[in-house]
């Protein structure tokens, strides 16, 4: 497993603001989005291409296209679908599937509610939108599934990283034959006693839809 931190003035900037306390929803939904784009540069640097003839108004070329059969992007519920409009707008030609995982607040474990995905994921690259890369539990089993449907090539798009959530998905993915990249924008200090990112930015969902209990 590969992590890329992106370091970028741009990203940095952004994710300040994102952070803040006072940001309200309504900007950091806009924030997420332009952050997400541009994590979805780097994230996309290996996207598959194939060759394509063209003519332009002087003369024949030969440039790139994506190719078949499309990248297939998976925001992870509900945070992740935060993410998707980001991600589109540098893919728009993917295809979307979704799959909904939920982390026990006591186990820290997670477990699948609902999936919308193709059964078989044979040649598909895959990019899993996820703001939080907490304690590494989710994005675990979300590249497993992937994995076992076909998938063999799988980039993961996180607001947040912490250190604890790289090593127990690196170590929970040591029998997965499959590359696996992390593409964040920060690379946090540690998890608190709750496995929430500090400093992080809180709850990615409820400050993207307004909903905390």
């Amino acid at each position: 497993m590969r992590t890329h931190v992106v370091d970028h003035p741009l990203v940095s900037h952004k994710l300040t603001t994102l952070r803040d306390i006072d940001t309200d929803s309504p900007t950091f939904r806009s924030l997420t989005d332009e952050l997400v784009t541009l994590l979805a540069y780097e994230a996309t640097r290996e996207v598959r291409v194939e060759p394509h003839e063209i003519l332009t108004p002087v003369a024949p070329t030969t440039g790139v296209r994506l190719a078949r059969p499309a990248p297939l992007v998976v925001p992870i519920l509900r945070a992740g679908l935060g993410m998707l409009d980001g991600m589109m707008r540098l893919l728009p030609t993917a295809e979307v599937g979704f799959l909904g995982m939920m982390r026990n607040e006591e186990t820290l474990q997670a477990t699948t509610y609902a999936e919308r995905l193709p059964e078989d994921l044979s040649g598909r690259q895959c990019y899993v939108l996820d703001p939080m890369l907490a304690t590494g539990g989710t994005l675990a089993a979300a590249i497993r599934f992937l994995v076992d449907r076909g998938a063999d090539h799988i980039t993961c798009i996180c607001l947040l990283a912490a250190p604890e959530g790289v090593a127990r998905l690196e170590d929970g993915l040591a029998s997965v034959d499959v590359p696996v990249t992390v593409v964040t924008a920060a690379l946090d200090e540690r998890l608190n006693e709750k496995g929430y990112i500090v400093p992080g930015l809180g709850d990615a969902g409820d400050r993207l839809y307004g909903l905390a209990q």
